[in-house]
């Protein structure tokens, strides 16, 4: 059993404070082997923020990985966003932009997808995609993890991040099994599976601590593998009450290549 913890969109400086040391608290009883971060650790990445998506960081006592966001670089200062864009990042957080980790049956690629020339949509390379493939482990369940979903419902007004549909493609041709996204601060699972079923399961993650007006809650989740069956634990923080909720519990198994519900 490897059970791995997604964390996105903390926001510090639009950060929900009263929530702060409530999510440190549940993600450290979860007890998790790994804990994986999808980007926009900070809301405008200045070194402020930066320092404190740092402290909170150091108190997770799981081991931890974590993939810059756009809102990871600077907006305003087009001329360090365009020659320095992770300055702050690799000073505060990791110099690694695209880190792996590996623990019991799961190994967690994570990849880049911030375009510093256009700030909000993401891109995703063939390189990197290729460089995804390469280092897949057949023995392991493979996950990708970025800040840039790769797909989306039709009512979501962002663009796609650009190269997304090929990767995609590519990444389930591969054998790659799942994939943790962030950005859209919308929880989604299971959700492009699709009646034929996809061999990829997408988990888009909601916001963990932003307090931007129009966000309805605060939320993580746990995934729990353990053969071909994963549980997930998904912790919900609605803005109109405090602290979270007892955890909802939702169940995949892999069959045949391929992820069904229930």
């Amino acid at each position: 059993m490897t059970r791995i913890l997604h964390l996105s969109d903390l926001h510090f400086g639009l950060e929900r404070r009263s929530l702060v040391e409530p999510l440190l608290d549940r993600v450290n009883a979860a007890r998790a082997d790994l804990v994986v971060v999808t980007g926009d650790l900070t809301h405008r990445g200045r070194s402020a923020q930066f320092a404190q998506a740092a402290a909170f960081l150091r108190r997770i006592e799981a081991p931890l990985m974590a993939v810059p966001g756009n809102h990871d670089i600077p907006l305003f200062r087009l001329t360090e966003r365009m020659m320095r864009p992770y300055r702050r990042w690799r000073e505060t957080i990791a110099e690694n932009l695209e880190p792996i980790g590996s623990v019991g049956q799961v190994r967690v690629q994570g990849v880049n997808s911030v375009d510093p020339m256009a700030w909000q949509r993401g891109i995703i390379s063939s390189a990197q995609v290729g460089r995804v493939i390469n280092a897949l482990d057949p023995g392991c369940v493979n996950i990708v993890a970025l800040h840039h979903p790769m797909q989306q419902r039709p009512q979501v007004d962002k663009a796609l991040m650009h190269g997304a549909e090929p990767a995609l493609e590519r990444f389930e041709r591969a054998g790659v099994q799942l994939v943790l996204t962030g950005h859209l601060h919308l929880w989604a699972i299971g959700a492009f599976l699709g009646p034929g079923g996809r061999p990829v399961l997408q988990v888009q993650a909601g916001t963990a601590l932003c307090d931007r007006p129009g966000d309805r809650q605060n939320e993580f989740a746990v995934l729990e593998f353990s053969g071909p069956d994963l549980l997930v634990e998904r912790h919900v923080a609605p803005m109109t009450e405090q602290g979270f909720r007892p955890p909802e519990h939702l169940r995949f198994a892999r069959k045949n290549g391929v992820w069904l519900p229930g």
